[in-house]
């Protein structure tokens, strides 16, 4: 669902379907994107080894840097869960002392009256009234007395079952833990391997010349492939309805906050129709608008590239991520998190390059979103 769309329901846009109409064809296109994606990605332009197995390494680093987010996460539930359970377990334990205290004030009060008060009262013979009240009294206490034994046994057995939870939670803890040092290790072992590739890439190219070369071929593959993703979509059978993108012109967010290192036309080779935003090494990448995502994969050049159709013809382009927040084919809103900043496609430093394309046509990013 897409609660970004805006201005479906103007009186201007009688002839446009309603917002929930457009939702719902949105929603409706999604396995048919999906499916776009897939084939997209196995339609690529083979590449030579070096660069598949820095396809390989960088999406292995996306995907363990991927499960490593996981798993903080986990780590931080389960420590809430773990405090909330000891706050608990404290409460418990309090209510219990309260309720034992209680029970000694009526046990106390029994002892008073002997080991056997409702005989004494019959041998005392007294008046009959005041034996009613008495034993009234004594029935009082024994109920209060057992009302409180089974209070305590409750909170017992509270007790009992806080601590087998804490266990298994601290025992979950210790498992992540584990996983923690495992994944970190691999992440290590991946970093490395993606900078011997990197250097080895680089090496192949003995002069500024070749090498910007190569930038504008893989820049020319890309084209190839995006100009597929425009065709395919246009050959849907419902094809993506407006999210009145052309109505935010110049009032767009930035995707990620930081130093505009490459401009518009002014860039090499696959940063030459975009915008590079230099930002520390995973920085969240938000939307600038609603739409869907179309392509979500590895390409020569842009490293993890992510692609989100807003309908109208427009296109954004995200690329050299970390890792990828979210897949071919999911509806996104303006300011959903698409992923993190890298330096994927054997960038050396980590930032965004952000692309905005218009019937197919790359057009200055800069036009489309706030100044600031």
């Amino acid at each position: 669902m897409l609660p970004g769309l805006v201005g479906l329901g103007s009186a201007s846009a009688q002839a446009q379907p309603s917002e929930r109409e457009a939702r719902a064809r949105l929603d409706a296109i999604g396995s048919e994107i999906q499916a776009l994606g897939r084939r997209l990605s196995q339609t690529r332009e083979a590449q030579d080894e070096a660069t598949r197995a820095l396809r390989q390494a960088e999406t292995a680093l996306a995907e363990t840097h991927a499960r490593l987010d996981a798993i903080q996460t986990d780590r931080r539930r389960l420590s809430d869960e773990i405090e909330t359970l000891g706050s608990a377990r404290e409460a418990l334990r309090a209510e219990r002392a309260e309720q034992v205290e209680a029970l000694n004030v009526q046990l106390d009060a029994l002892y008073r009256l002997g080991l056997s008060p409702q005989l004494k009262l019959l041998l005392n013979q007294d008046d009959p009234a005041r034996l009613d009240r008495l034993q009234t009294y004594l029935n009082h206490l024994a109920r209060a007395r057992n009302a409180r034994l089974d209070e305590i046994a409750r909170l017992d057995a509270q007790l009992s079952e806080n601590r087998r939870e804490l266990q298994a939670r601290g025992e979950r803890m210790d498992a992540l833990a584990d996983e923690l040092a495992t994944r970190s290790a691999e992440l290590a072992e991946h970093m490395a391997e993606r900078e011997r590739l990197v250097a080895e890439l680089d090496a192949r190219y003995s002069d500024e010349q070749s090498r910007l070369a190569r930038l504008n071929r893989d820049r020319s593959e890309a084209e190839q492939v995006l100009e597929r993703v425009r065709e395919e979509l246009a050959r849907l059978q419902r094809p993506p309805p407006s999210t009145a993108i052309e109505r935010t012109r110049g009032d767009l967010p930035w995707p990620v906050q930081g130093n505009v290192t490459s401009s518009y036309r002014r860039g090499d080779g696959v940063h030459y129709n975009g915008i590079l935003i230099e930002a520390r090494e995973g920085t969240p990448v938000q939307a600038v608008h609603a739409g869907r995502v179309v392509f979500a994969d590895w390409m020569r050049g842009f490293g993890n590239l992510l692609i989100i159709d807003h309908g109208d013809n427009v296109m954004t382009l995200y690329a050299h991520l970390q890792q990828f927040g979210t897949g071919v084919g999911q509806a996104v809103s303006r300011g959903d998190t698409l992923g993190t900043v890298g330096k994927s496609g054997g960038h050396t430093t980590p930032a965004l390059y952000f692309e905005v394309r218009r019937n197919g046509d790359p057009i200055d990013p800069q036009a489309w979103i706030a100044r600031r």
